[in-house]
């Protein structure tokens, strides 16, 4: 369920067409805390498109609250306000975003997702709990668990 100007709405999103909104808006990052690096998964867009990020936090189960951020660039241009979605949660990558992204991706968004995963395992300062997720990448755990179509 949606809420859009205090109007519940229902937006059912396929699988396939959230992964084209992230092949276009989203990107696999790090967050740095402490010095260290910790994985995550984000998607920013217009805040007129907050309802579609919740759509999309809601179809993959996500807990994640999408916040509301005035975009201040550099250049000092105004900007409107951005909707993100920011996933570091080790359970929910491990379980939801890794599997769901696993080889669906195509183009220049595949080899982030990918680089992404091989930065998990090999980059000293990404917490060894983290690592975790690579280990299982590297033996093959998503291949034969298939979690998402």
């Amino acid at each position: 369920m949606i809420y859009m100007n205090r109007k519940a709405i229902n937006m059912e999103l396929s699988y396939e067409y959230i992964r084209g909104v992230v092949e276009g808006e989203g990107c696999f990052t790090f967050s740095k805390s402490n010095g260290r690096k910790i994985p995550a998964f984000a998607i920013r867009m217009h805040i007129r498109d907050k309802s579609l990020i919740c759509a999309i936090r809601d179809t993959l189960g996500l807990r994640n609250k999408v916040y509301v951020y005035d975009y201040q660039a550099k250049d000092r241009i105004e900007r409107a306000p951005q909707a993100t979605l920011i996933v570091r949660e080790f359970g929910q990558l491990k379980n939801i975003i890794v599997p769901f992204f696993y080889k669906r991706l195509r183009g220049n968004k595949r080899n982030q997702f990918e680089l992404w995963l091989e930065k998990i395992g090999n980059d000293p300062s990404v917490p060894e709990s983290f690592k975790f997720i690579y280990k299982i990448y590297k033996a093959g755990f998503y291949d034969k668990n298939p979690k998402f179509p």
